[in-house]
């Protein structure tokens, strides 16, 4: 989200551009030169940002674009479409069938081995439930001049916030979705009285309009002044009603959007008679959302040709003009502006049949995934695209991967998977959902959440580049609050987990019921098409696992017909060693990639997959020959994250000058060896019984003490005392632990009391031992200090004086640690990768919450080093 932003204390405000656009008006061509602009107070839209002219030539693509769309005595909708419809050469008309999405209302998450997605989708409506619809509607109602009730939310919902009201479209979507896959009573009341509210606003200002803050914000839109991003709110605002409307059947809410768009017509008709069709767009410089889509959503409800045409005139030219021709330079484009715009030009594509609007989408999504994507799948440094293939420029920032670019990016490769049927695009689904998605809430906390996803060296989600407004004063900008945050990616977060089920079934019609099953979730689905009820259980995936289990079992409804049953092969397989069995009996499988097709009258039967998963290496998108050895690890679709600080001054997290210093991030790797060759499994299952934490109580002569606990430093790695830390915390990483006994490994289920121990640190697998007593001296300890005892006090070897009897009294306090429950577990995907300097513990990326982390690998495989 383009957003206010402080620089030498001036407000500024990033504005979104688009590239080099050509519009015709009145026979005559004009060039429209789009840049990065800024705001701010006194000089309002300016050009003084870095200019983004696109390599495609003016004349060779203005034929795509309307011909006459200007001044008119007399305003006529249908003939303003018909200018908009016309373009020149390519193209045509296609009636093409497509998958339908399974209804959520068919569809229900279950918590089969503890599933990452249904506790997802339980903490988000715990969110959901916990918000106040009255709080939520404080600035309509103060708009629409109606009593207010409560208090305003904070942060971007403030009153004096140029976004307000934002966030409450977004709940309304995510209500919706929410309440379809729950069915949930309390959050159905909640949403409804919010549709309620806003319906008495409506009502109440008498013309159409709705929204938290005043009709002057678009004349500021219309006028090229400062004005952040007004139709980027009405698109969510009206985005939430329609989800109430379909989703939930509340009819007030397409009738409230039926209003607002006859309100907005009639803007957009007095800007275009006043000024002309290019003055619209160039104030669609600014972020407008997926304006576009959500009036071709209407279009397809009403039928009315005026919800067409404000459809297409929100298609924005300048960057869709571009990529009908090919033309790929995408760089330096705000990305959370432009991909709206492309899910609402495959909304054409569907509800037109336009066949350039599909190649549009097509070719974009190669563009953005061969040259711009992280190994999670998703994009965006700085909330833009930069050069193509040159991603290793992009770790050195934090700012990565907006996650309301994921958000849309996700709606994309679901759209091409839906006319295409190819598992490419649900390869990528699955791998973005996994590694862009699931990991962005804290834990089990609800209504936290992150807006940037870092991918860089040392980088960590509690420290990611987020401006720190409305946040308590000792949040460095990482993650949100629950009350005082409500940033853009906040309003896409609370949606992202309402609708995990909306893309593991798809729908195919035809006489013979269709069904393709892309993600692996555990789930049942009410087949109603073909009388059938469909349970999909996946198991526990583990570091040492070699396969990775999926059954579906099928049983009829007695109503059950023959239907066709379609099943992912995911491209991270290996057909070769994959094993597919129905009720017992072995079937032959298609490449990986593909899809595995049974058709037969189904009725308690049992499918059952177990796909060959492995370690691999992925390169980072950078074409330059220095770069090469750049590697991210993934184990199937989970991309792997070593813990560990890296070099990073952490404080500078935007500083595109931070280096990457070789060790900190380099791995070794026998030449032409396998990942598994210098990465292996860690076994949670038998090595979480070993770990420990160990502390001291001190401070306190009844017990109340501070509680103290020995952890390695960060800085220099020797042994200190620290608080106890809070769970999820990067410290509790520090403060744990692998303990051996002197003959091995330490048998948890026992006591360290007696005993000669070693102690592993947790984050470096195999390496950097510590002994509680020193074998070379015996009867000298590791003992915390017995004077000064602040957090961060090293701790240190002391010899026990056995002839002062005082002197034993304090050594024994100073060498006594309590052996208390590890602070910190291993992931059942947990890895040991051999560094050049020292190992690393790799973890799913999506487990990690304030930990550091290094993504990306300097996988070295010689003496060089980068």
């Amino acid at each position: 989200m383009a957003r206010r932003m402080r620089a030498g204390g001036m407000a500024l405000v990033v504005v979104v551009v688009a590239a080099v656009a050509a519009c015709l008006l009145d026979g005559a061509a004009a060039l429209h030169l789009c840049t990065d602009r800024l705001f701010n107070d006194t000089q309002g839209r300016h050009s003084d940002g870095l200019p983004h002219l696109n390599k495609a030539e003016e004349a060779t693509w203005m034929t795509l674009l309307p011909r006459r769309a200007g001044p008119r005595s007399e305003f006529d909708w249908l003939a303003l479409y018909r200018s908009l419809s016309r373009r020149g050469g390519g193209g045509g008309v296609e009636q093409a069938e497509f998958l339908s999405p399974a209804s959520l209302h068919d569809v229900r998450l279950d918590a089969d081995g503890a599933s990452m997605y249904w506790q997802g989708q339980q903490t988000n409506l715990e969110y959901l439930l916990y918000l106040d619809p009255d709080r939520l509607t404080w600035t309509f109602r103060k708009q629409a001049k109606l009593p207010t009730v409560g208090e305003p939310y904070g942060g971007w919902e403030s009153p004096d916030g140029q976004l307000r009201g934002h966030f409450t479209g977004h709940y309304l979507s995510a209500a919706a979705h929410m309440w379809a896959s729950t069915h949930n009573d309390a959050l159905k009341e909640k949403m409804t009285k919010v549709v309620d509210i806003l319906y008495s606003c409506q009502k109440n200002m008498n013309s159409g309009y709705l929204a938290a803050y005043p009709e002057s914000m678009f004349d500021l839109y219309d006028q090229l002044a400062e004005a952040w991003s007004p139709y980027y709110t009405i698109h969510k605002i009206m985005q939430g009603l329609l989800d109430q409307y379909t989703l939930a059947g509340n009819p007030k809410g397409l009738e409230i959007v039926v209003w607002m768009t006859d309100y907005f017509s009639v803007r957009v008709k007095k800007l275009i008679q006043e000024y002309s069709i290019q003055r619209h767009w160039e104030a669609m410089n600014e972020e407008t959302g997926g304006f576009n889509d959500v009036m071709y959503q209407l279009y397809a409800i009403t039928k009315d040709q005026k919800h067409l045409t404000m459809a297409h005139l929100f298609d924005k030219p300048c960057f869709l003009g571009p990529l009908g021709l090919h033309d790929d330079d995408i760089s330096g484009l705000h990305v959370n502006t432009h991909v709206p715009v492309l899910v609402g030009a495959q909304k054409r594509y569907e509800l037109v049949g336009d066949q350039l609007y599909k190649e549009i989408a097509t070719f974009f999504f190669d563009v953005v995934n061969s040259s711009h994507t992280f190994a999670t799948g998703g994009t965006s440094t700085m909330e833009h695209w930069h050069d193509p293939k040159r991603l290793v420029d992009e770790i050195k920032i934090s700012s990565n991967e907006e996650t309301c670019a994921t958000y849309n990016l996700l709606k994309v490769s679901r759209n091409l998977f839906r006319w295409t049927k190819e598992g490419k695009y649900a390869d990528h689904y699955e791998r973005l959902l996994i590694n862009g998605i699931m990991g962005n809430q804290r834990g089990k906390e609800p209504g936290v959440m992150i807006y940037f996803l870092p991918m860089g060296p040392g980088r960590s989600k509690s420290i990611s580049g987020m401006p720190t407004s409305g946040l308590p004063p000792n949040n460095p900008g990482g993650w949100g609050n629950p009350n005082a945050t409500f940033w853009c990616c906040y309003g896409t977060g609370i949606e992202s987990f309402s609708k995990l089920g909306d893309s593991i079934y798809f729908l195919e019609e035809g006489d013979l019921p269709g069904l393709y099953i892309i993600q692996y979730i555990p789930s049942t689905f009410d087949w109603k098409a073909a009388g059938l009820t469909v349970k999909q259980q996946a198991k526990p995936l583990s570091s040492t696992d070699s396969y990775f289990e999926v059954s579906l079992s099928v049983s009829s409804k007695g109503d059950a017909r023959p239907a066709n049953a379609n099943v992912r092969i995911p491209s991270w397989t290996s057909a070769d060693g994959a094993i597919a069995t129905l009720n017992g009996q072995r079937l032959n499988l298609t490449s990986a990639g593909d899809f595995l097709s049974v058709t037969k009258l189904w009725g308690n039967d049992t499918l059952s997959l177990q796909f060959p998963i492995t370690l691999r290496t992925e390169p980072i998108k950078d074409d330059r020959e220095e770069y090469a050895s750049i590697q991210a690890v993934l184990f199937g679709p989970h991309l792997l994250a070593g813990l560990t600080h890296g070099n990073q001054t952490v404080s500078s997290s935007n500083d595109s000058n931070a280096g990457l210093t070789p060790g900190v991030w380099e791995v070794d790797a026998p030449a032409d060896a396998s990942v598994a060759a210098w990465v292996t499994p860690v076994s949670h299952r038998s090595l979480n019984s070993q770990l420990v934490s160990l502390t001291q109580q001190r401070g306190g002569s009844s017990g109340d003490g501070k509680a103290f606990v020995l952890s390695v430093s960060i800085a220099d790695g020797a042994l200190t005392m620290q608080e106890a830390p809070a769970s999820g915390s990067d410290a509790c990483v520090h403060a744990t632990f692998r303990a051996y006994s002197g003959a091995g490994a330490f048998d948890g289920s026992g006591r360290l009391q007696g005993r000669g121990v070693t102690l592993e640190p947790f984050d470096r697998p195999g390496m950097a031992s510590v002994s509680l007593e020193r074998a070379a001296r015996p009867g000298c300890f590791v003992t915390a200090p017995t004077t000064s005892y602040l957090p961060g006090a090293k701790a240190q070897v002391s010899c026990r004086n056995t002839a002062a009897a005082d002197d034993d009294t304090a050594f024994r306090l100073a060498a006594s640690f309590t052996q208390a429950p590890s602070l910190r577990q291993y992931h059942p995907l947990s890895f040991a990768a051999k560094g050049t300097e020292r190992n690393f513990l790799l973890e799913p990326l999506q487990s990690l919450q304030d930990e550091f982390y290094t993504v990306y690998f300097n996988v070295i495989t010689n003496s060089s080093a980068v």
